[in-house]
């Protein structure tokens, strides 16, 4: 059975590029959100094995949906997503309980080797 993602970024151009990676290399989309509140919900309705979290969005940030969705599921697996430059706030998301991050713009071998990594 393929291990399920959501996908959370406010651009929609960054979630198809994801999908696009997942659905190629056997992993089912959950769902996709386009801000943190939104995540947390989707997260709460689908119980994915996993998900990818942009840390800068509108209303709620990725580090507060990261910690919110870890507050309801201890055991919740996050990888990060990140622009260049954005170090502090992936060290605060790894200290909060992420997993592991990948580093926009995407390369298809880095998002699937911490992919298999978190779900290992």
């Amino acid at each position: 059975m393929a291990k399920s993602v959501l996908i959370v970024d406010d651009a929609v151009f960054m979630r198809m590029k994801l999908k696009d990676i997942l659905e190629k290399n056997g992993y089912e989309v959950a769902g996709e959100a386009q801000n943190g509140q939104e995540a947390f919900e989707k997260y709460q309705a689908t119980k994915p094995d996993l998900v990818t979290m942009d840390i800068t969005m509108p209303e709620v940030d990725g580090l507060e949906a990261l910690k919110m969705i870890k507050a309801s599921d201890a055991n919740a697996k996050v990888v990060m997503c990140s622009a260049m430059g954005q170090q502090g706030m992936v060290m605060d998301a790894i200290r909060a309980g992420a997993v592991d991050f990948i580093v926009k713009p995407f390369d298809t071998e880095r998002v699937i080797q911490a992919i298999d990594k978190a779900l290992s």
